[in-house]
């Protein structure tokens, strides 16, 4: 077994996985799972900029996850693997980003293209499914989502500029004042974003064409709790859990016609996805919709297992 540790820092938050891998067997034992919500895009999409107080909050969070790397002796930077996705790709003065990430952990970040982002996501979100089976894994981020159709191994993918804080920010934001619900015309038009980028998707990744859809990442399992009625967050109920299209579009259409307050009482929800989680379960159901899927599984093994897995190939 090898030992490596993970971080996966997107748009919305940023996760560590240290686990033990062992790439013969395809066994992955988790020692440290943990998400902090650091909203590194704030901003991003208007002023093409990392934000000064987003990057020291991604930066306090680095510097506890040192610590627990530290902490479990994960030895040897080889077996330390830093990615950076949607916004990190976007923003002017990402080398700020870099060198304070490499003061802190001794890594540099992979700024990886979509498609790499795609190719991890699949990866993590399918090694335990069954290979005789056709999958779309669908990745909703805070800046990006991925899509990606494969079996065995990965057969086409794409990374579209839609995600919950990109599509909040850009319809649901006005000089930093939430709109508390939504109006219908601000519903509609992040429908049209979402459904422009599902255009473009589809014209490289056959979206209707597999059996079984795979949702991953935050937006899809917070949806996912609240349709299990969990009074608190349970990744094991929710893994590999089957929520029905009724369910998605019910909760969805709940989420959008509420306050802030009355989405913050919701015992499941993260207070880092309050304001973003309305945008996220619309880009499911309008992935529903678009594919005719009646259910989608569910997955908390994503593209942070992914690039574990990678880590711990490369290490071994």
């Amino acid at each position: 077994m090898t030992r490596v540790a993970a971080i996966d820092c997107g748009t919305n938050s940023i996760r560590l996985l240290v686990a033990d891998a062992d790439p013969a067997t395809g066994e992955l034992v988790d020692l440290d799972r943990r998400m902090t919500i650091v909203r590194l895009g704030q901003g991003v999409d208007r002023t093409g900029r990392l934000a000064p107080e987003a990057l020291e909050r991604t930066f306090a969070a680095c510097r506890e996850y040192a610590g627990i790397i530290r902490a479990h002796g994960v030895s040897g930077t080889d077996a330390i693997r830093f990615v950076a996705t949607s916004a990190s790709r976007d923003a002017e003065n990402r080398d700020e980003f870099v060198r304070g990430v490499v003061d802190i952990l001794g890594v540099e970040p992979e700024v990886i293209t979509g498609d790499q982002e795609a190719a991890y996501s699949f990866t993590g979100a399918t090694k335990e499914l069954p290979g005789h089976d056709s999958y779309l894994v669908v990745d909703i981020g805070g800046g990006s989502t991925e899509f990606v159709v494969g079996d065995d191994e990965v057969r086409a993918g794409k990374s579209v500029n839609i995600g919950c804080v990109r599509l909040t920010e850009r319809h649901l934001q006005k000089d930093g004042v939430l709109s508390d619900p939504p109006a219908h015309d601000e519903i509609a038009a992040i429908r049209a974003d979402i459904e422009a980028a599902l255009d473009l998707a589809e014209k490289t990744v056959p979206l209707r064409e597999p059996r079984t859809l795979v949702g991953l990442a935050g937006s899809v399992t917070t949806v996912a709790a609240i349709a299990l009625g969990l009074t608190e967050y349970d990744p094991t109920a929710i893994h590999h859990s089957r929520i029905p299209y009724d369910q998605v579009k019910a909760i969805t259409d709940r989420l959008l016609a509420a306050t802030h307050d009355e989405r913050a009482a919701i015992p499941v929800m993260h207070p880092g996805r309050t304001d973003v989680i309305g945008a996220g379960a619309l880009i499911l159901l309008a992935v529903m919709e678009r594919t005719g899927a009646r259910e989608v599984v569910v997955s908390e093994h994503d593209i942070l297992d992914g690039i574990a897995w990678k880590t711990a190939e490369d290490a071994a």
